[in-house]
């Protein structure tokens, strides 16, 4: 057991069924119809291979897309073959999730048999407007229609899916109440990096938090600041520029268009309210790139620009480096600029490389962070990369994860496992 969540030392699988749940959603090339990347899917197959070598009959649910993200709301018959091409091994996917085809399929299955059902996501219990709007206790999410026509052909429910923790769905939650459960490989590494910097994290501990997305920065700097988790919160992007107009510094009208347009001015009071109990701990630009027909550095003297701030600049840089330098933990969510554009891409490749390079325990999260310490050839070097987002920031940000809920209740009911 880790964290009071039951893991695969805990049972045994031989000739048993075992719904997996897996996530393996994946950006998509729609000119091409293929996989763009498939870091998730090669992420879930330690499990995968373990679970079918041990002789479980394997069961995959998963997700691709959604209704907010409907283009990429596909079968999962590409990732089938991804998966069969990585593991080595066929891989029988099935064009139904529940239906009466679904459910033979699962019956004839034998031992060390994988099979990925169709996206769960074409279930209507399964979509984010359900949740939102349909509210369910777990023991309601165990009598879905998933749950209740699935669960009585297992023995066993793994959950391979930290990056999908935050979701309060059947495939996620409701199996839980039902069968004997555990995290996979992948999930217990996951939780436990996070615990890991949250919980238990050395000092001087340091967050690099920067992108577009303001709410989920907000969230984390305010507790992890609050507790006195991080000592440093270093903040670049759209971040880094709410707290400069946070200190009274006008930006241009260009990049205060973007802000208003994004609809992040209220977090300029958030900003001000945290430089105000935390204004040490808290580090801002002191000078920014512009894009004026090329790059350009200037100070915070020069601002407003008439020019869109692009970047953070040299001095910013070289000032964010000597703190990660001296850093024991570094968690690391958000990119600088826009790391795609060589035009913007200077702040983001020049600290990600000084976080690989930094003696001190990193983790980076979420999926431009994720891409860009791919793009700039630093992944391997870093201390742990987590395929979680969404489930990654509401950790850090002090809320319950249900899966992780979900997966400790079925601890406290099966701790005598088969294997005691």
């Amino acid at each position: 057991m880790e964290a009071g969540i039951l893991t695969l030392d805990d049972f045994d699988f031989h000739d048993k069924t075992v719904i997996l749940r897996v996530d393996i959603n994946s950006p998509i090339d729609h000119k091409t119809g293929r996989l763009a990347n498939d870091n998730r899917i090669r992420k879930s197959l330690p499990t995968i291979k373990e679970l079918s070598e041990a002789g479980a009959r394997v069961v995959m649910l998963a997700h691709q897309g959604d209704i907010e993200d409907y283009h990429n709301l596909i079968p999962l018959e590409i990732h089938a073959q991804r998966l069969a091409e990585l593991l080595g091994r066929p891989v029988a996917f099935i064009d139904d999730i529940v239906g009466p085809a679904a459910l033979q399929r699962v019956k004839e299955l034998r031992a060390g048999d994988l099979l990925l059902l169709n996206n769960v996501r074409y279930l209507t219990e399964e979509v984010s407007t359900f949740v939102q709007f349909v509210k369910l206790t777990p023991e309601q999410l165990a009598k879905t229609w998933l749950v209740r026509n699935l669960a009585p052909l297992a023995d066993y429910y793994v959950c391979e899916a930290f990056a999908a923790a935050h979701r309060y769905t059947p495939s996620l939650v409701g199996f839980a109440e039902v069968l004997p459960s555990a995290g996979g490989r992948l999930f217990i590494e996951e939780f436990g990096a996070l615990v890991r910097v949250k919980e238990n994290p050395k000092h001087p501990c340091v967050y690099v938090l920067g992108g577009a997305r303001i709410a989920d920065a907000f969230s984390m700097m305010e507790q992890v600041l609050s507790e006195g988790t991080a000592d440093y919160v270093l903040t670049s992007g759209l971040n880094g520029e709410v707290m400069l107009l946070a200190k009274g510094y006008a930006l241009g009208e260009p990049t205060e268009r973007i802000i208003h347009e994004k609809g992040l001015t209220p977090f300029v009071a958030r900003a001000q309210q945290l430089l105000q109990r935390y204004g040490d701990k808290i580090l801002y630009p002191i000078d920014v790139a512009i894009d004026d027909q090329g790059r350009k550095e200037i100070g915070l003297e020069d601002l407003p620009t008439e020019r869109l701030i692009v970047d953070i600049g040299q001095q910013t840089i070289a000032r964010y480096i000597t703190v990660i330098q001296q850093a024991a933990t570094i968690f690391v969510n958000g990119p600088a600029g826009i790391y795609e554009d060589p035009l913007s891409a200077v702040g983001t490749e020049k600290l990600w490389k000084a976080i690989a390079d930094a003696p001190g325990y990193s983790v980076i999260g979420g999926g431009d962070s994720v891409a860009a310490g791919a793009k700039f050839g630093v992944l391997e070097r870093m201390g742990y990369v987590c395929t979680s987002g969404g489930g990654m920031v509401r950790f850090l940000s002090g809320q319950e994860l249900p899966v992780v809920e979900a997966l400790r209740r079925a601890a406290q009911r099966y701790q005598k496992t088969d294997k005691e």
